[in-house]
């Protein structure tokens, strides 16, 4: 499973996000100790307005050191009541959690790469995880979550673009061509003149004192 990821934001020119309010990154601690330890994972919440339900089409956003991410969406269960359904599962964004590499890089995670059908959703929540001790605070930010069926606007073209002619079409030869018989004819005629002259060439050849191919010695002892 594969995404688009770089070190620049995804080009989507003319796309509008779905409104939605992302809860800042809250970090798992287990207790009974002394401090409270961290497990290196942390939630990120994400509702859209007034409980409303949207198709996504995809999820844009931009890492902060997290090294490994899941999604869980709520949508309608079997029986129509609200359940979370994992549509991603520790997808990697940090090829090496100890390194630097996808640290700060921007992603998109597509439709098709979900495990899950992800229509009628009312919430998403973010798992994400940390298991180098490296870093001490990892999130994820600028994050956008597209509908599908967005199309880029039209773009404006100058007016001499569309006063362009189309270019001239060939001549349609239909009924112009000659009859076949009569150059079937000439053919045969230009093919018997040719062996004529080849004829008389062979025989332009021949010497005055060759006679089938030989010299006859009688006009030879007369000259």
């Amino acid at each position: 499973m594969s995404g688009a990821a770089g070190p620049g934001p995804p080009a989507g020119p003319g796309r509008s996000p779905l409104p939605c309010a992302p809860r800042p990154a809250a970090a798992l601690q287990l207790g009974g100790g002394a401090e409270p330890a961290r497990p290196g994972v942390a939630v990120i919440d994400l509702r859209f307005p007034r409980g409303a339900a949207a198709d996504v089409q995809e999820i844009v956003f931009r890492n902060f050191y997290t090294a490994f991410l899941s999604v869980r969406v709520q949508r309608p269960g079997p029986t129509g009541s609200r359940r979370w359904v994992t549509c991603l599962r520790d997808y990697c964004l940090m090829p090496c959690p100890h390194t630097e590499e996808g640290s700060q890089d921007y992603f998109s995670l597509r439709r098709h790469q979900m495990l899950c059908d992800v229509d009628q959703v009312t919430a998403v929540r973010f798992i994400l995880r940390q298991p180098s001790p490296v870093w001490l605070h990892f999130t994820i930010e600028e994050l956008q979550i597209f509908p599908p069926g967005q199309k880029s606007p039209q773009k404006d073209f100058p007016s001499w673009l569309s006063q362009l002619t189309p270019p001239e079409q060939p001549a349609s030869l239909h009924g112009e061509l000659p009859d076949p018989e009569k150059v079937s004819t000439e053919v045969q005629q230009m093919w018997v003149l040719t062996e004529v002259i080849r004829a008389r060439q062979a025989a332009a050849r021949i010497g005055r004192f060759d006679v089938d191919g030989c010299y006859d010695i009688n006009l030879l002892s007369y000259t």
